[in-house]
């Protein structure tokens, strides 16, 4: 049974050795995913900004090494705020946000699954009704494709926790913008099988980036549990190891790493570094890379991030499908 602690340490039965490796690989590069943070540098070199995270450093006694933001020290959150700018949302900010998506794709301002109060909300226990929508339909919802951009630990995704107090959320009150899809398959599917089969659509459907390889891991949990935890309330039983595996693999290549400004693995541009012999001695220029210094976002010489077109089932560059600008409301 899933349990309702957070941390991968809580669910180290659900997480086999192959789902770890799945949730820890990097699909643009072929390897893991990197730090991308000196903040595990204490625990040694192989724990610094550009080495990749290995099973070895999550697992056994390293299991509760990378926490949520929640359980990590006050200094810490303080210190990432101030270096990284991460703050991270509460639910009801996220739920009330994730509503206007909503409102926008129903093509109508409504409650349709919750009504908000201050600093919360009321989860509608009814069934989503689709009668309304100009001929969209339920399974158009779950396939609606959603994208959290600089997404921490993804609460605006899957609402597992309030990720500032910590206090689990239970599936059916959730808000996130797959919780939503996933209350809506279980609605309407037919049987077990059925469900799992739009899961995977609706899991198909939500894509999320994030620069530190430890938020990125985190988001991928999260999302991989809130898959588990929804289908085990409605049915009773956990997902079997094989077909968890299958959710695993789909979602390290929806959720990855990269750097939001860029689109290329964090720190990965390479500058042009040039010597020459002067009446003074040797004198170094380092010349940024062409994308850098012309803030060009298609001529970087980083490894640009790559993800996956679930309907060409081809891997494709997350730039070269931006029809906006850095703010991706077009993508």
């Amino acid at each position: 049974m899933v349990s309702k602690e957070i941390g991968l340490e809580n669910n180290s039965e659900l997480f086999t050795p192959e789902i770890v490796a799945a949730l820890l690989k990097d699909r643009t590069t072929g390897e893991n995913i990197i730090w991308a943070t000196d903040d595990y540098a204490v625990y040694g070199e192989e724990y610094t900004f550009k080495k990749q995270i290995l099973f070895e450093q999550v697992t056994g006694d390293f299991i509760n090494l990378i926490q949520p933001r929640v359980k990590k020290d006050k200094d810490a959150q303080t210190q990432r705020s101030r270096d990284k700018a991460e703050v991270f949302t509460p639910s009801w900010v996220c739920n009330a946000q994730n509503n206007l998506v909503d409102n926008a794709w129903f093509g109508k301002d409504g409650k349709r699954f919750n009504t908000e109060t201050p600093n919360g909300w009321i989860t509608n226990y009814y069934p989503i009704h689709f009668h309304d929508t100009e001929g969209k339909t339920w399974k158009d919802y779950v396939t609606a494709n959603r994208l959290e951009i600089s997404c921490g630990e993804a609460p605006y995704i899957t609402s597992r926790y309030d990720t500032v107090t910590g206090e689990y959320i239970s599936p059916r009150t959730r808000i996130g913008l797959l919780d939503r899809k996933l209350r809506v398959i279980s609605e309407n599917a037919a049987n077990a099988a059925n469900w799992l089969q739009w899961a995977e659509k609706a899991v198909k459907s939500v894509y999320g980036f994030d620069w530190q390889g430890d938020n990125v891991f985190l988001a991928r949990q999260n999302v991989l549990l809130s898959v588990a935890e929804y289908y085990e309330s409605i049915y009773g039983k956990t997902i079997k190891a094989e077909r968890l595996l299958k959710f695993a693999e789909i979602i390290s290549w929806n959720i990855w790493q990269m750097d939001g400004i860029k689109f290329v693995v964090p720190e990965s541009c390479v500058a042009k570094k040039e010597t020459q012999l002067s009446l003074f001695g040797e004198i170094t220029t380092i010349e940024q890379c062409p994308g850098c210094k012309n803030d060009d976002r298609r001529a970087h010489t980083g490894v640009y991030a790559f993800i996956m077109d679930w309907e060409t089932n081809k891997p494709v560059r997350f730039v070269d499908i931006l029809k906006g600008g850095v703010g991706y409301g077009k993508v």
